[in-house]
C-alpha cells in the first residue's frame, strides 16, 4: 500500500545536510515546514490560518543536495512526497513517542505568482 502527501508551507529552519550513521556515501537533508490551513473569511475576503500544523521532512541524496544549496528558511514550497510513521519509548521518562515523516521525492520553490523552481528526487535514487 502506497500512501502520497502533497502539501505547501514554509520552511522553519534552512535544511540540515547530513550523513546517516555507518553510511557517509547518502545525504540527507533534514527539516521542519509548517503547513497551513487557509480559509477565506467571506466579511474581510482575506483569507486567515484555520490551524495549520508541523511536520518533519527529509529530502536523500542529490535531493537532499540540492534543498540544502537553495532553500532557506522563511521560503514557501510545495513538497510532494510519502508520510512514514514511526514509534519508541523514550528511555528517560518511559514514556511512548511517536512521529510522522514526509520523505520528500519534488519540492517546489514558489518565486513568484507565475514562476516556480522545483528540485525533484531523481528517478533512480530512492528514499529509505
Amino acid at each position: 500500500m502506497s500512501n502520497k502527501f502533497t502539501g505547501t508551507g514554509n520552511l522553519g529552519s534552512d535544511p540540515n545536510l547530513t550523513s546517516p550513521v555507518g553510511d557517509e556515501q547518502r545525504k540527507v537533508a533534514d527539516m521542519r515546514i509548517y503547513f497551513d490551513r487557509p480559509v477565506l473569511d467571506h466579511d474581510t475576503e482575506q483569507f486567515e490560518d484555520k490551524g495549520g500544523f508541523w511536520l518533519d521532512v527529509s529530502a536523500w541524496d542529490r535531493l537532499a543536495e540540492d534543498v540544502t544549496r537553495v532553500l532557506k528558511k522563511g521560503m514557501r514550497v510545495k513538497v510532494e512526497g510519502s508520510l512514514k510513521h514511526s514509534t519508541w519509548t523514550d528511555e528517560k521518562t518511559q514514556e511512548n513517542r511517536s512521529r510522522w515523516v514526509l520523505y520528500a521525492d519534488e519540492i517546489t520553490l514558489a518565486i513568484g505568482r507565475i514562476e516556480e523552481a522545483v528540485i525533484r528526487q531523481s528517478t533512480t535514487e530512492s528514499n529509505p
